[in-house]
């Protein structure tokens, strides 16, 4: 399962993310990202989690609560900085979250999910710092 990436100028950003702007392209990384064993990018919906909560909180040994606590709203790769925000297609918010690029796995994720490459430090609010991720995944 590898994940594409490849950068496109569009019409509404310079340099916009191709996942970003082709559905099809999207739709295969996060599906990658879903079946990947070391990702297990999720849940699936917010609403009806099932065991994911506990099942991603067994995986890092630790509890549901701290799990649901690590999640891609403040994971380090999480991109919702403004020109990250012109690159989405339509309204990128919900009553759960907020639609934003996963630059680990190349394709536009929901906050209020998860996956096991989590890492404490975001998100990405600011555009040069998004540039600098965009930069050192030039060759993905």
């Amino acid at each position: 399962m590898k994940i594409r990436m490849k950068i496109v100028k569009s019409q509404k950003s310079n340099n916009c993310p191709s996942a970003t702007q082709d559905l099809k392209l999207n739709t295969k990384n996060r599906d990658s990202a879903i079946r990947a064993e070391h990702i297990q990018y999720g849940p699936l919906n917010v609403k009806y989690p099932g065991d994911y909560w506990k099942d991603i909180a067994k995986y890092w040994n630790t509890t549901v609560k701290a799990a649901k606590a690590s999640n891609c709203s403040n994971c380090t790769a999480f991109d919702i900085s403004p020109r990250m925000k012109k690159c989405m297609p339509g309204k990128t918010s919900d009553e759960d979250g907020e639609l934003g690029y996963c630059w680990m796995h190349h394709f536009k994720c929901h906050s209020a999910r998860a996956c096991r490459t989590w890492a404490k430090g975001g998100p990405i609010e600011k555009n040069d710092i998004s540039y600098d991720w965009q930069r050192r995944n030039k060759n993905k």
